[in-house]
C-alpha cells in the first residue's frame, strides 16, 4: 500500500538545510486569548495578499447552513470546472483562516480546474470541538447540496492539513452517514492529522528538540481537546476517525513526514483505509518535519506537485468510468 515519491539527493540536502533553521524557530503550542488575537490580525492580513497564480480569483461569503454559521473562502479558475476540492485549514483547531491556505489552492485550482471552497471555521476557544466538528460538518453538507448550482459540477474532492486534516476526516465520515449522494466525493487529500485524540504511540513519544511542534506538550494538548472525557472516550469515532467505520470511502492520499510526531496517525489511517477500502496511498517524506509542505523547498514543490496529479488522476479515472457507463 504505501507508496513512493522520489527525492533527488540535492532536494533532500535543501530541506535538511532548512530544519536546521527550524531549530531556531518557537515550537507551536496553543495560544493564549491575547496572543491568538495577534496571531489571527498577523493571518488576517493574507486575505489581500496575492495568491500568485493568474486566472484564479478569489471571494469569501458567510452561510448559514444546518443551524452552523461560517465564513467560505472561494478560489475559481478560468473555465469549465471539473469538480470541487473543500479544503479545511491547520492552526490546531486554535487558530488559523481560509485565506492562509490560498497559495496551494490557487494551484490546485489552476491545475486541477477545481473551484476550491476553503472553510472559515470557528476556532477554540471560541467554540467547542464537537461544535467545530458540526460546523465542519455543515460546511461539507452545503458543498454537496449547493455544488451542482454554483459550480456546475458535481465531484467532490475534501482535504487539509493537521487538525484541518482531523476536520476533513471527521466532516467526511458525517457525509457518509448522511448523505446518498456521498459517491460523488472522489477523494481526500489528508497531510500529517491527528486522527486518534487519545495519542498515537509516536505523538507520545514526541521528544523536546521536535521541530516546529512542541513535542513534550503534544499528549496534554490534544487531552485539553475533550477536556470532560477519558482516554477511552476520546478514542469516539465522533471525535479520533482513526477508529470510524471507513468501509465504503472513496481514494485517499495521506501525507506526513518522518520526522512529525503525527507520522503514526498517517501510518494507521492509512493501513486502516485499505484495509476496508484497497485505495489509500500513503506518502512518507524523508527528514520531513510538520508543515514541511509550507516551507520554500523543492521537497515542498514535489509533493505539492504530487497531489495535483493525484487529484487529476481521480478526475481521469472518475471521467472515464462514467463515459464507459454511457
Amino acid at each position: 500500500m504505501p507508496d513512493s515519491l522520489d527525492f533527488p539527493a540535492a532536494e533532500l540536502e535543501e530541506a535538511q538545510r532548512m530544519n536546521r533553521q527550524l531549530r531556531w524557530a518557537p515550537r507551536f503550542r496553543a495560544p493564549s486569548r491575547l496572543g491568538k488575537m495577534m496571531i489571527q490580525t498577523m493571518l488576517g492580513a493574507q486575505a489581500f495578499m496575492p495568491h500568485g497564480v493568474a486566472g484564479v480569483t478569489t471571494s469569501t461569503r458567510r452561510v448559514t447552513w444546518n443551524g452552523h454559521t461560517f465564513a467560505l473562502r472561494v478560489l475559481r479558475p478560468s473555465g469549465k470546472l471539473r469538480g470541487v476540492y473543500l479544503d479545511y485549514h491547520g492552526g490546531g483547531w486554535a487558530i488559523g483562516t481560509a485565506a492562509m491556505d490560498d497559495r496551494v489552492n490557487a494551484r490546485i485550482a489552476a491545475g486541477c480546474k477545481l473551484a476550491i471552497v476553503s472553510v472559515g471555521y470557528t476556532t477554540l476557544p471560541d467554540i467547542d470541538l464537537p461544535g467545530m466538528i458540526a460546523q465542519c460538518a455543515a460546511a461539507a453538507d452545503w458543498v454537496f447540496e449547493h455544488a451542482q448550482a454554483e459550480f456546475d459540477t458535481t465531484a467532490i474532492f475534501i482535504g487539509g492539513e493537521s487538525a484541518g486534516a482531523h476536520l476533513a476526516a471527521c466532516a467526511l465520515l458525517r457525509m457518509k452517514a448522511t448523505r446518498a449522494d456521498f459517491y460523488r466525493l472522489r477523494g481526500a487529500v489528508l497531510f500529517y492529522g491527528p486522527y486518534d485524540l487519545s495519542c498515537t504511540p509516536s505523538v507520545r513519544a514526541a521528544p523536546a528538540d521536535t521541530l516546529v511542534l512542541d513535542g513534550p506538550a503534544m499528549t496534554s494538548g490534544l487531552t485539553k481537546l475533550l477536556p470532560d472525557k477519558t482516554e477511552d472516550q476520546r478514542r469516539d469515532p465522533a471525535f479520533s476517525p482513526l477508529y470510524a467505520n471507513l468501509a465504503g470511502l472513496p481514494p485517499a492520499l495521506l501525507l506526513c513526514g518522518t520526522i512529525d510526531p503525527l507520522i503514526d496517525d498517517s501510518r494507521l489511517m492509512a493501513e486502516r483505509w485499505s484495509a476496508a477500502n484497497g485505495n489509500a496511498t500513503l506518502i512518507v517524506v524523508p527528514d520531513a518535519p510538520h508543515a514541511f509542505n509550507r516551507f520554500p523547498t523543492r521537497v515542498a514543490s514535489r509533493t505539492n506537485g504530487f497531489v495535483r496529479s493525484w487529484i487529476d488522476e481521480r478526475l481521469a479515472s472518475s471521467a472515464a468510468t462514467a463515459k464507459a457507463a454511457e
